[in-house]
């Protein structure tokens, strides 16, 4: 049994269709369903459930794609690990990270101390950073909301505020605080739907008692500032997204009722090696949100 079988099998078992996966293995698809076939029949059983060129695994095929998954993982963390042995202060650390205002900051002040090392960001919903944590495709993640798992070690950074962000020229602009219900019949401008951020937001409007009317959905969260200061709705803002050399010509307002917080937390893969710089990386991280991102943000 070798390695090339395991991979051409797991490449099968990804696509569950030969030729998308002789394709992508660059070669036949006869070659592909031959080389299956003889992995069957050293194993002793069938792992594909066949119709045409259409297969499907079966439980064999299941239960040894978890394995041939493990022995996958343990190469590559082999790999990485020697290469950190062998150049401690270069490496890639690859991260998921869900508050791009602050990313450029945070980024540079530690590129600062590690020029080496090369920072592969990733864009992910919640559930996929769970999913790519426990797979060993991220190193490092920064959420808005807790990644649980039972591979996944989440710890809290910062118990971030949220805002009520207005136009200057709003009605409610020279308040100070304000009690949520108090814009209930306004016209709102959020992410869509699916967004870790919409349904925080939601949330709160649903303790207020109400369900915001959301005129503008946008899947670009640094587009609703603009629109706010433009005077076509009111949004929420979190503290992180105001920055001191860039905050938005808009009003913010603290909301009194109900709570509008949400915890920033670091997560990682205990049972994924970890290079030197992305240990490093992750002090790092602990210590930005404790202590040096307040002189960002206002």
């Amino acid at each position: 049994m070798e390695l090339l079988h395991l991979k051409y099998f797991q490449t099968a078992a990804k696509y569950e269709h030969m030729t998308r996966a002789a394709a992508e293995l660059n070669i036949s698809q006869p070659a592909l369903s031959k080389t299956i076939g003889r992995l069957e029949d050293e194993l002793g059983a069938p792992l594909f459930h066949r119709q045409g060129k259409q297969i499907y695994l079966n439980e064999f095929g299941k239960a040894f794609l978890e394995r041939v998954k493990r022995i996958f993982l343990e190469i590559n963390e082999g790999v990485l690990q020697v290469q950190d042995m062998n150049s401690p202060d270069k490496g890639i650390i690859s991260i998921a990270m869900t508050l791009p205002h602050i990313m450029p900051k945070f980024f540079g002040d530690f590129l600062k101390d590690h020029p080496q090392v090369k920072i592969k960001h990733k864009q992910a919903s919640i559930s996929e950073m769970k999913y790519q944590l426990e797979n060993a495709e991220l190193d490092i993640c920064i959420s808005t909301s807790p990644i649980i798992g039972e591979n996944i070690e989440w710890v809290p950074l910062r118990e971030e505020e949220i805002f009520l962000s207005v136009p200057p020229t709003h009605r409610l602009a020279n308040h100070k605080t304000i009690d949520l219900i108090e814009v209930s019949d306004e016209r709102f401008i959020n992410l869509s739907k699916g967004y870790g951020f919409r349904d925080i937001t939601d949330k709160f409007c649903k303790e207020a008692g109400f369900t915001p009317n959301v005129a503008i959905e946008v899947e670009e969260s640094w587009t609703i500032q603009p629109l706010v200061e433009l005077g076509h709705g009111i949004s929420f803002i979190p503290n992180l997204s105001i920055l001191r050399d860039s905050a938005p010509n808009t009003v913010r307002i603290k909301i009194s009722h109900p709570v509008c917080k949400r915890t920033i937390g670091i997560a990682w893969n205990p049972n994924h090696f970890l290079s030197k710089a992305a240990l490093e990386f992750r002090e790092f991280s602990i210590e930005f949100f404790k202590h040096n991102v307040n002189e960002y943000i206002i």
